[in-house]
This record gives C-alpha cells, sequence and structure tokens, in this order.
C-alpha cells in the first residue's frame, strides 16, 4: 500500500491551517489546473453538437492482467482522485482501471452551453472506452457516478460485465415526491458561495453520520479549490446545471429494466437529499431512507443483489476503507 499513500500525497500541496484549524484552500483551477493527479491524466476528445471537448481520465494497467477492465465513476462532489486506493487494489488484482472525469467536472471541459445529461456522460463514457479498445467492463459507479452506470447499463447491456451501484443518488425522485424545483439560475447563485465550510457541512450531516475525520480534508479541499479565486464562476456554472441534471433525470423508474448482473452497497446511515435545503422540513423527513431506498431498488433490478454496510454513509471508500473493500470483494 506504500505507493497509494505516496499517491496521494501528490493530489495537493502541503497547505498550512489557519488559526482557527481551517485547512487553507488553494485556489486550482476550473479544470484543476494546478492539482496533481496520482497517475498520468489523458485527455480523450469528446465530439458532441459539432463541438469537440476533453475528457480527463486516469488508465492503470496491471503487473498481471486477469482480462477484465474496471471503470469507476465518481459522484457529484468528487474527482477521480478519490478512487486512488480502490484502483490499486483493483490494479493488484489484475483489473486494468480506467478512472473519466465527466465532461463539467474536475480536469474536463467545463462548457457553459452542453447537453447536460445522464445519458450523455453515459454515451461520453462508452465512447471513452470504445476509444481505449474497451468492449465490456465492469462498471462500479458512486453518487451521482450510481446514475450514470445504471444509465450506461441500460443503453450498452452487452458492454457491460457487472454493475456495481456505491450509495447512488437516483433511488428515489425527489421531484415526484415534493423536492421544490429550482432554476439553474438559483442553483448557481447558490454554488457561488460554495467554500470550504459549506462542502464540510453539507458532507458531514448528508455523508458522514455527523462526525469529521481530518482525512476526509483532502477530497474537500480539491472540491473547494475549484471555486477558490479564477475558477468560482466556471465552477458555479458547471455545478448548477449538473445539479438540474440530477434533480430532473432519475433513473430508478428504469431499473426493472436493468439486465446486468448487478449489485449495490448501501450506507446505512447515509441521507443525501440534492435540495433537501429548500424542502418543506415535513417532507425532507422522509426523504434519503438509503436502508429503504436500497431494499426496494435491490428488488426492482432482476437479479440484484445488496450489501448493506451498518453505520457507513455516502462515501464508504472514504469513511471505512476496508470495510468497503470487503464489500467489494464480495460484489466482484
Amino acid at each position: 500500500m506504500r505507493r497509494v499513500f505516496l499517491a496521494l500525497s501528490l493530489l495537493l500541496p502541503a497547505l498550512p491551517a489557519l488559526a482557527d484549524d481551517t485547512p487553507r484552500v488553494e485556489a486550482l483551477g476550473a479544470r484543476l489546473e494546478r492539482a496533481s493527479y496520482p497517475y498520468p491524466v489523458t485527455m480523450f476528445t469528446v465530439h458532441s453538437e459539432g463541438r469537440a471537448f476533453e475528457m480527463a481520465y486516469m488508465d492503470l494497467m496491471p503487473a498481471h492482467p486477469n482480462g477484465h477492465t474496471a471503470v469507476l465513476l465518481h459522484g457529484k462532489n468528487f474527482c477521480g482522485p478519490y478512487w486512488v486506493a480502490t484502483a490499486e487494489r483493483l490494479r493488484d488484482r489484475g483489473y486494468r482501471v480506467v478512472i473519466p472525469d465527466q465532461i463539467g467536472f474536475c480536469k474536463s471541459s467545463k462548457p457553459r452551453e452542453y447537453p447536460y445529461g445522464i445519458h450523455q456522460l453515459a454515451a461520453n463514457t462508452h465512447a471513452l472506452l470504445a476509444s481505449l479498445g474497451v468492449d465490456k467492463a465492469t462498471v462500479i459507479a458512486h453518487s451521482m457516478g450510481g446514475m450514470i452506470g445504471a444509465r450506461y447499463a441500460l443503453m450498452y447491456p452487452e458492454g457491460v460485465e457487472k454493475l456495481v451501484l456505491v450509495d447512488p443518488l437516483g433511488l428515489e425522485d425527489w421531484r415526484a415526491k415534493g423536492v421544490p424545483w429550482r432554476s439553474v439560475d438559483q442553483w448557481y447563485a447558490g454554488e457561488l458561495k460554495t467554500s470550504y465550510a459549506s462542502i464540510k457541512a453539507y458532507q458531514m450531516k448528508s455523508y458522514y453520520d455527523g462526525k469529521w475525520n481530518p482525512a476526509y480534508d483532502r477530497w474537500v479541499l480539491m472540491q473547494a479549490g475549484q471555486y477558490e479565486g479564477d475558477g468560482r464562476e466556471t465552477s458555479s456554472w458547471a455545478g448548477a446545471l449538473t445539479y438540474e441534471m440530477i434533480y430532473t433525470q432519475p433513473v430508478i423508474y428504469e431499473f426493472p429494466l436493468i439486465r446486468v448482473p448487478t449489485v449495490l452497497i448501501i450506507g446505512q446511515a447515509d441521507r443525501t437529499v440534492i435540495g433537501k435545503d429548500g424542502t418543506p422540513p415535513a417532507i425532507a423527513a422522509t426523504l434519503g431512507d438509503y436502508p429503504t431506498l436500497g431494499r426496494e431498488a435491490a428488488a426492482k433490478i432482476p437479479g440484484a443483489r445488496l450489501i448493506p454496510l451498518d453505520g457507513l454513509g455516502h462515501a464508504p471508500m472514504i469513511e471505512a476503507p476496508e470495510r468497503f473493500y470487503q464489500a467489494l470483494d464480495q460484489a466482484l
């Protein structure tokens, strides 16, 4: 595991803490131009609506290939590098591992006008894998990535060896359940206020059951660094468009149509809900019940298996890596 820790240490510069022990946020650029990734980053050209965009990805080759490829799909508030320890574990087991940053996120292009959609991001991922000669992959997808992974399985079932959904978003239709609609302008106004403190507060409440470990700061600083300084406007607009995408494009109604082997890994303390802050309290109290949502989703997907992780929240690969790896080993 030594190379994992070395890789992690390269992600962000050593940052001095402020007087109140809040880490200092480095302005990393709208596309993380000033942040290092743990492995070489390659840009894949995505063609859409007559334009070309850059989709960043890392591609890890195993020393002893087992003939399988895993693609790791990131969540809304994360970038590819948070998968680093998972990727190393998979590579050690012989998997080739591809870790993309979706268009609109992290080191990839963040166009102001783009058809941000779950279908489009799934199609971009398929095009990337095809360019790498990967015709079949195990799709391991977290949070928002879970929505993309489920859509990918629906669009390209012949290209999916196994689908592993880790605390995916979209297990309930928030719009239908009463979460108020917001315009892109409203999302944008909220995104402009993004800071280390706001990200930490949200994740601590929704992801980590009210508890915080300083080890989580690394990923918050990477997220916050995109909004610091000259990256704020671009990152905020992309964030607004992708929040609107998540709210308006649930995939849950098509779960019965998934025809690939599927496993759900669900943290039982997860309470993530998009737009919960603007939802009437009586409605908000009924949302984000992931123990129930996980069971319901597993029942809807033919042949799906559920692996519950008691006491863990939205990001088990960060909160309790060894427990997550055990669940992933079961899933695979």
